[in-house]
């Protein structure tokens, strides 16, 4: 008797272990049920809108966004609506950015490379 109750236990261990080896993905990694993205995002855009310090749109600002590991900086013209648009950024670079119209400049902001939004939108105030 206790040598079949010992026999059984030792095969439902085996059979939940084998069982636990089916549920887990192959390479220890997470399902997506759990709200994670299963691709890697290749690249981002940063869009917003530049204004002023009552809220107006400030139309034809220079929009400046600096790489920061190369160091290169892209312009941009804000439309007349102030708004503007940078696309295809890498997601594994920082970037500063700052608009400036008529000599007078907004603050500078970060886009930093752990903000892993595919869309990022950013407001910049002009005082």
């Amino acid at each position: 008797m206790k040598r079949t109750l010992g026999t059984a236990v030792i095969l439902l261990i085996a059979l939940n272990c084998l069982a636990w080896q089916l549920t887990l993905p192959i390479g220890g990694s997470s399902s997506s049920s759990e709200g994670r993205k299963s691709t890697r995002v290749t690249s981002r855009t940063l869009t917003g809108v530049v204004l002023d310090k009552g809220d107006a749109p400030v139309s034809n600002a220079v929009v400046y966004l600096k790489n920061l590991k190369s160091l290169a900086v892209k312009t941009v013209i804000a439309g007349n609506d102030g708004t503007y648009r940078f696309p295809e950024l890498s997601p594994n670079v920082d970037y500063e950015i700052y608009a400036q119209r008529e000599g007078k400049k907004s603050g500078t902001k970060v886009l930093s490379q752990f903000d892993d939004r595919e869309k990022a939108n950013m407001v910049l105030r002009i005082k």
